[in-house]
């Protein structure tokens, strides 16, 4: 038995020890208290920036709510196709390990929307929607698939960065926090097995591909590492926190050294894994 399904028969055992129902887990409550935080002051995307020094405690903890509801959405809105990539995967695989592994991937990335969507609109009002316009375009063999397990571990690994340090958190709600944990003991084990399956499939296909293929995959990928960071930064989540000029916040919020210096910190663990498996040369600018 190989090294990945290996894996693979270990992570499907671990995830039918920790099964767990998504509609009786957790607890509801009718309303959340506003004192509390929602999201660390230190996550909120425009922490550090004179937008966020002009507001008063109580208008940070209102915006922290909202982030919280775009970063959930977000992490909802990122693993839809996540889903339906992984459906396209689960038989072209051709190893049976491998595949039971990936029906408990969808059955917990299925739960997660689920998870995701009812705090969103019970607390947020909303699920905010993000426009990715797919380009249709040609592929070298393999890249296709090396590509889609790229966009997994960015969605995955970047969420997981805000899962561990909001689960951590004595400031935030206490179901806030529960969320949070619930969601970083599934993809502990979805990045395992993305950053394996990743790994093969490159150091498999690269090889064969062109120069022009490679380096274009590398613009890519740092093309959509700062689309992905861009999406935290929402003016529509401002709006509805009563941030005066959202847009402009944004844009400022965007170049500002303190946030950049954040998008880097919480980056640094998956930018070190795509530089140790070569696929990437040198970091992105963030």
């Amino acid at each position: 038995m190989d090294a990945t399904t290996a894996l693979a028969v270990r992570l499907s055992h671990q995830s039918v020890k920790h099964l767990w129902d998504v509609y009786s887990r957790i607890e509801w409550p009718d309303t959340l208290d506003d004192s509390a935080w929602f999201m660390p002051p230190e996550l909120c995307s425009l922490y550090g920036t004179e937008a966020w020094e002009e507001l008063d405690l109580p208008a940070q903890r209102t915006l922290s709510r909202y982030e919280l509801g775009n970063f959930f959405s977000l992490t909802l809105q990122g693993e839809r196709p996540l889903i339906q990539g992984l459906v396209n995967q689960m038989y072209s695989r051709r190893n049976p390990e491998v595949t039971e592994y990936i029906h408990h991937f969808l059955d917990e990335e299925n739960k997660h929307m689920v998870m995701f969507a009812d705090f969103c609109n019970r607390y947020v009002g909303k699920v905010y929607n993000y426009k990715k316009l797919v380009l249709p375009r040609e592929y070298a063999k393999g890249e296709e698939d090396v590509t889609f397990f790229i966009k997994v571990l960015i969605v995955e690994e970047l969420g997981d960065y805000y899962n561990i340090a909001m689960g951590r958190d004595k400031r935030l709600h206490p179901l806030v926090a529960e969320i949070n944990n619930i969601h970083h003991a599934d993809e502990a084990r979805h990045i395992t097995f993305g950053r394996r399956l990743l790994k093969d499939l490159f150091e498999e296909f690269a090889p064969t591909w062109s120069a022009e293929t490679l380096a274009g995959l590398r613009s890519w990928l740092g093309d959509y590492m700062r689309s992905s960071w861009a999406d935290f930064y929402n003016p529509s989540m401002y709006r509805d926190a009563a941030i005066p000029d959202a847009y402009p916040a944004r844009q400022a919020a965007l170049k500002h050294p303190a946030c950049r210096a954040h998008r880097e910190r919480a980056s640094e663990r998956l930018v070190k894994y795509f530089l140790d498996t070569g696929i990437l040369e040198q970091a992105p600018e963030l």
